[in-house]
């Protein structure tokens, strides 16, 4: 921790990036994964979700900010699995949302960082809700029925949220403690 201390600013500022860089990394290989106990009726946790959560959450965050990480992380996911954007609006809902929902609802931040309980179910509601503009942009598109959609939506959109809240906690509390690490190596 000394050694860190004595790092320069400029040194600290791309040891955060790296932390945040590493963490997207890893949540975009483990994405199409399928273990067992991570998988719901052929549904699998949301990983990049549950990023764009814990990285909305932190404190200084701005909606904008939040809204054009989501869009970044939202186009990656296409990229891995559709030839058109149907992530990326999602996830910049998500993030935008949970800035906003955070300020105006004045939550304490060391309840947030301290009990699973407030992430799990910020994750279960956001992930109900990406999963619905999703919806809403496949039947935009012409592609399916609405009842197609109607069915399929119910079976992915809470599969989705129990998995993705079972384990965002797993995901936000390292995270958290490394940005928050890096962030006091930043002031001292």
């Amino acid at each position: 921790m000394k050694s860190l201390r004595r790092m320069s600013s400029r040194s600290r500022q791309f040891l955060n990036f790296t932390v945040t860089f590493t963490s997207v990394l890893l949540c975009l290989l483990i994405l199409p994964t399928r273990m067992p106990g991570m998988e719901l009726l052929g549904i699998s946790p949301n990983w990049l979700l549950m990023w764009v959560v814990a990285w909305s959450i932190k404190r200084k965050r701005t909606i904008w900010g939040a809204a054009c990480m989501g869009l970044v992380l939202g186009l990656l996911q296409d990229g891995m699995t559709a030839p058109y954007p149907s992530h990326a609006v999602s996830l910049m809902i998500v993030g935008a949302l949970t800035v906003v929902l955070l300020k105006s609802w004045s939550i304490p931040a060391d309840i947030v960082e301290r009990d699973p309980i407030p992430i799990a179910l910020i994750v279960f509601g956001m992930a109900l809700l990406a999963e619905t503009v999703m919806g809403i942009q496949f039947f935009a598109m012409g592609d399916r029925a609405l009842m197609d959609i109607w069915m399929d939506h119910q079976r992915i959109a809470l599969c989705s949220a129990i998995l993705s809240s079972l384990w965002a906690p797993v995901l936000y509390f390292p995270l958290n403690r490394l940005w928050e690490m890096t962030r006091n190596l930043e002031k001292s």
